[in-house]
Protein backbone atom coordinates (compact mmCIF):
# COMPACT_ATOMS: atom_id res chain seq x y z
CA UNK A 1 0.00 0.00 0.00
CA UNK A 2 1.56 3.29 -1.08
CA UNK A 3 1.14 6.57 0.71
CA UNK A 4 1.60 10.06 -0.66
CA UNK A 5 2.10 13.25 1.30
CA UNK A 6 2.63 16.87 0.32
CA UNK A 7 4.86 19.04 2.46
CA UNK A 8 6.55 22.42 2.18
CA UNK A 9 9.60 20.76 0.62
CA UNK A 10 7.68 18.93 -2.08
CA UNK A 11 5.87 15.71 -2.93
CA UNK A 12 6.85 12.54 -1.09
CA UNK A 13 5.81 9.00 -2.02
CA UNK A 14 6.60 5.85 -0.06
CA UNK A 15 5.71 2.22 -0.61
CA UNK A 16 5.83 -0.95 1.46
CA UNK A 17 7.00 -2.88 -1.64
CA UNK A 18 10.64 -3.84 -1.22
CA UNK A 19 12.85 -4.73 -4.17
CA UNK A 20 12.28 -4.35 -7.87
CA UNK A 21 9.92 -6.25 -10.12
CA UNK A 22 12.75 -7.88 -12.02
CA UNK A 23 14.51 -9.26 -8.96
CA UNK A 24 11.40 -10.43 -7.12
CA UNK A 25 9.67 -12.16 -10.04
CA UNK A 26 12.56 -13.80 -11.86
CA UNK A 27 15.60 -13.36 -9.66
CA UNK A 28 16.82 -13.84 -6.13
CA UNK A 29 13.44 -14.44 -4.49
CA UNK A 30 12.62 -17.47 -6.65
CA UNK A 31 14.07 -19.84 -4.03
CA UNK A 32 11.55 -18.53 -1.49
CA UNK A 33 8.69 -19.43 -3.84
CA UNK A 34 9.90 -22.94 -4.69
CA UNK A 35 7.83 -25.77 -3.24
CA UNK A 36 9.76 -28.49 -1.45
CA UNK A 37 8.50 -32.06 -1.91
CA UNK A 38 7.28 -34.07 1.08
CA UNK A 39 9.82 -36.31 2.77
CA UNK A 40 9.95 -39.77 1.26
CA UNK A 41 11.71 -42.71 2.87
CA UNK A 42 12.65 -45.55 0.55
CA UNK A 43 13.01 -49.03 1.97
CA UNK A 44 12.41 -52.50 0.56
CA UNK A 45 11.26 -51.05 -2.78
CA UNK A 46 8.23 -49.27 -1.31
CA UNK A 47 8.08 -45.52 -0.79
CA UNK A 48 6.69 -44.46 2.58
CA UNK A 49 5.46 -40.90 3.05
CA UNK A 50 5.55 -39.30 6.45
CA UNK A 51 2.05 -38.28 7.39
CA UNK A 52 1.61 -34.76 8.71
CA UNK A 53 0.44 -34.85 12.30
CA UNK A 54 -2.08 -32.36 13.59
CA UNK A 55 -0.65 -31.62 16.98
CA UNK A 56 -1.64 -29.16 19.61
CA UNK A 57 1.00 -26.42 19.84
CA UNK A 58 0.34 -26.24 23.59
CA UNK A 59 0.61 -29.99 24.14
CA UNK A 60 1.88 -30.72 27.63
CA UNK A 61 1.26 -27.12 28.68
CA UNK A 62 -1.64 -25.67 30.56
CA UNK A 63 -3.10 -26.02 34.00
CA UNK A 64 -5.07 -29.19 33.28
CA UNK A 65 -2.52 -30.96 31.03
CA UNK A 66 -1.03 -33.19 33.76
CA UNK A 67 -4.51 -34.32 34.85
CA UNK A 68 -5.47 -35.05 31.23
CA UNK A 69 -2.30 -37.09 30.63
CA UNK A 70 -2.73 -39.12 33.83
CA UNK A 71 -6.39 -39.80 33.02
CA UNK A 72 -5.50 -40.89 29.48
CA UNK A 73 -2.85 -43.26 30.82
CA UNK A 74 -5.22 -44.74 33.42
CA UNK A 75 -8.25 -45.44 31.24
CA UNK A 76 -6.51 -46.02 27.91
CA UNK A 77 -6.27 -43.95 24.77
CA UNK A 78 -9.32 -45.39 23.01
CA UNK A 79 -11.73 -44.92 25.93
CA UNK A 80 -10.22 -41.50 26.70
CA UNK A 81 -10.79 -40.28 23.13
CA UNK A 82 -14.40 -41.53 23.28
CA UNK A 83 -15.03 -39.59 26.50
CA UNK A 84 -13.30 -36.51 25.15
CA UNK A 85 -15.41 -36.66 21.98
CA UNK A 86 -18.60 -36.90 24.03
CA UNK A 87 -17.53 -33.97 26.21
CA UNK A 88 -16.71 -31.83 23.17
CA UNK A 89 -20.04 -32.70 21.53
CA UNK A 90 -21.93 -31.87 24.73
CA UNK A 91 -20.10 -28.54 25.04
CA UNK A 92 -20.90 -27.70 21.41
CA UNK A 93 -24.58 -28.43 22.11
CA UNK A 94 -24.51 -26.11 25.13
CA UNK A 95 -22.96 -23.37 22.98
CA UNK A 96 -25.62 -23.96 20.30
CA UNK A 97 -28.46 -23.72 22.81
CA UNK A 98 -26.94 -20.56 24.26
CA UNK A 99 -26.74 -19.00 20.79
CA UNK A 100 -30.37 -19.93 20.12
CA UNK A 101 -31.47 -18.32 23.39
CA UNK A 102 -29.72 -15.02 22.65
CA UNK A 103 -30.55 -15.03 18.94
CA UNK A 104 -26.99 -15.34 17.62
CA UNK A 105 -26.53 -16.49 14.02
CA UNK A 106 -24.54 -19.51 12.84
CA UNK A 107 -21.40 -17.52 12.17
CA UNK A 108 -21.29 -16.24 15.75
CA UNK A 109 -21.99 -19.75 17.04
CA UNK A 110 -19.10 -21.15 15.01
CA UNK A 111 -16.86 -18.40 16.34
CA UNK A 112 -17.77 -19.32 19.92
CA UNK A 113 -17.03 -23.00 19.26
CA UNK A 114 -13.62 -22.10 17.79
CA UNK A 115 -12.93 -19.88 20.80
CA UNK A 116 -13.83 -22.77 23.14
CA UNK A 117 -11.37 -25.01 21.28
CA UNK A 118 -8.58 -22.43 21.56
CA UNK A 119 -9.27 -21.97 25.25
CA UNK A 120 -9.26 -25.75 25.76
CA UNK A 121 -5.89 -25.97 24.04
CA UNK A 122 -4.44 -23.19 26.18
CA UNK A 123 -5.77 -24.70 29.41
CA UNK A 124 -4.41 -28.15 28.55
CA UNK A 125 -7.68 -30.02 28.00
CA UNK A 126 -6.49 -31.16 24.56
CA UNK A 127 -3.07 -32.39 25.74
Amino acid sequence: MASTSISATGLSCSSSFLGGWGSSVAGEDYALLAVKPAAVQVGMGKAVRFRPMMKNVNEGKGVFAPLVVVTRNLIGKKRFNQLRGKAIALHSQVITEFCKSIGADGKQRQGLIRLAKKNGERLGFLA
